[in-house]
């Protein structure tokens, strides 16, 4: 059938979808899909949530969309209420975008006008970690570490700072313990700051626990209380990333919250609207709202879409669902068995060398070697062929390529909805290992 969309893949038929319940999907010839990776760890209730369509059509009805100019909304002021006492701490203010990119990018401008506010425009440097993904439109795209993302759009991107990822597996080094591991990837921020000149660099950006690029990498023990006070040390702002790992996906509504770590602003997306509309949000401590209420009391940005109501009220609902059903200890526990049950798959399995993760995000990565750590070729193509062997057994996953030199290093990311049951944890492993088994023959 011709097609006028331009999707992603222009040679590759979709099929199309035809509904979705719970955490399964069915496409037009009738068959059915376990949604293992939530989308893009998306749908934290699954599809087709009643309590959610409700609060959509009634925000529709009452007002489907306003521009923040002109007003506020009661959707939008009950959210970020919720989201700031989620948040807990002094995280107290909350802008809303659409997306986690129009995340980063708020983020980031919100954090250059703090510190013209402040009265030191000279703080315009910002350090990320390579391997990070922050978003794709150019300025998320800049201080994103996603190597292949950002080489045809190189010559378009701002500068930025870069240093290496806090990533036990792949860079510890031999009998090194995580903790001294973890000091020792965090010394890598103070040093760039003073290469940099402290008084030059304006903020740290970094994903609390990496999503795609590396798939599922929790931070070692202590390194995010490092980098905090590396940070308060030289008066750089800390921005966390909780795109994919936010809004309760490790089992705590933020990943930092086990950290024991808060940052002066956090962006969040994916999980806090469920997908059942395009909702992000930055949100900043009070040290920062003062800034800009104190100095000149606007922010020299703004979305046309921004704060949609039928989006706040999509995410106020989800939100409330979460909290009533205590759906974040269901997190925990459910993912305490999806890490079992991916050891007892593939604990032993030559071409599996780490299984990671936290909570409802967790990850396996695959090699050649599992002795020598040492990839398959990437023109292999390994996470799109289990991609595909999976989707032919009914089940969705997210692959990822280039952990471990930005090409090569294959792994395959897992993030389903928060209603997931024990039994449905078993059957993903399992189909996962009927994937994985068939793409392995394929190749080997």
């Amino acid at each position: 059938m011709t097609t006028h969309v331009f999707h992603r893949a222009l040679k590759s038929a979709l099929p199309y979808v035809a509904g979705g319940d719970g955490i399964t999907l069915r496409d037009a010839e009738g068959r059915t899909y376990i949604d293992a990776c939530g989308g893009a760890a998306v749908s934290c209730l699954g599809h087709g949530h009643p309590a959610v369509l409700e609060a959509m059509a009634a925000q529709a009805k009452q007002a489907a969309y306003i521009h923040t100019s002109f007003f506020t909304t009661e959707a939008a002021e009950k959210l970020a209420a919720r989201v700031a006492e989620n948040c807990g701490g002094d995280l107290n203010h909350v802008y809303f975008v659409d997306s986690g990119s129009e995340a980063t990018e708020t983020a980031l401008k919100m954090a250059r006008q703090y510190w013209l506010e402040r009265g030191q425009p000279q703080r315009t440097k910002v350090i990320s970690r390579h391997f990070s993904y922050h978003g794709n439109t150019l300025g998320a795209l800049s201080v994103s570490g996603n190597r292949w993302r950002r080489e045809p759009y190189a010559p378009l991107l701002a500068d930025a700072s870069f240093i290496e990822p806090c990533f036990f597996y792949r860079h510890a080094e031999p009998g090194e313990t995580p903790e001294a591991y973890g000091a020792r990837a965090a010394a890598a921020l103070e040093k760039q700051i003073l290469e940099l000149g402290p008084e030059t660099v304006m903020a740290f950006i970094a994903e609390t626990v990496v999503g795609a690029t590396t798939g599922a990498v929790a931070p070692a023990p202590g390194y995010l209380k490092r980098i905090r006070e590396i940070c308060d040390r030289h008066g750089v702002l800390l921005i966390l990333d909780e795109v994919m790992c936010g809004a309760g996906r490790t089992g705590t509504f933020l990943a930092a919250h086990a950290e024991g770590v808060a940052a002066d602003i956090v962006t969040l997306a994916k999980g806090l609207g469920g997908g059942y509309q395009a909702i992000a949000a930055v949100i900043c401590s009070d040290e920062v709202y003062e800034g800009f209420y104190n100095g000149s009391g606007v922010f020299q940005h703004g979305l046309t879409y921004s704060a949609h109501p039928v989006a706040c009220a999509a995410s106020l609902a989800v939100q409330e669902v979460i909290l009533r059903d205590d759906l974040l200890a269901n997190v925990r526990a459910r993912g305490e068995d999806l890490n079992r049950a991916l050891h007892g798959r593939f604990g032993t399995n030559h071409h599996v060398g780490d299984i990671r993760g936290r909570g409802l995000i967790q990850a396996i990565e695959l090699m050649r070697d599992r002795a020598e750590k040492s990839p398959f070729d990437p023109a292999l193509k390994l996470n799109q062929r289990i991609r595909a062997e999976a989707f032919a057994r009914g089940l969705m996953v997210y692959p990822g390529a280039g952990c471990v030199d930005g090409r090569a290093g294959d792994h395959i990311l897992l993030a389903p909805p928060y209603i997931v049951t024990q039994a449905d944890i078993e059957e993903i492993v399992s189909r996962l290992g009927e994937a994985v088994d068939a793409a392995l023959a394929a190749v080997n």
